[in-house]
């Protein structure tokens, strides 16, 4: 596999960047901007090493915990009552999570088959 072309990884950069930008739309409390802002640009920045490295699975992994982080924020930083910002994360922690774990098999067979020799 190439870099910069797996769309699993572009729309993690895409989630990452909404996530970091939402605040700037969605009325919001201290707690959900920080958290958004954060969880985003990690994702974001995430996202990118995994389009550089396309054989790093382990980026793939941590990419679906950015999302189980991002899904959860509502609740262990306390904005639930801000439902805006609440259900960005819920909505961009689902699918961060979800083009997390869509991604791991691309990633295992990008790293098989550079290791594998061709005959």
């Amino acid at each position: 596999m190439r870099s910069w072309t797996r769309w699993q990884d572009w729309a993690a950069v895409v989630i990452g960047a909404y996530a970091v930008l939402s605040f700037i739309w969605t009325p919001t409390v201290t707690a959900a901007t920080w958290s958004l802002i954060v969880l985003g640009a990690l994702l974001l920045i995430n996202a990118l090493w995994s389009l550089a490295a396309p054989r790093a699975i382990a980026s793939e992994y941590v990419h679906a915990a950015f999302g189980v982080l991002l899904f959860i924020s509502p609740w262990v930083m306390g904005f639930t009552s801000t439902t805006g910002m609440a259900w960005t994360a819920w909505v961009t922690g689902v699918l961060a999570l979800a083009t997390g774990v869509w991604a791991i098999p691309y990633s295992n067979r990008a790293r098989h088959d550079r290791a594998v020799p061709q005959a």
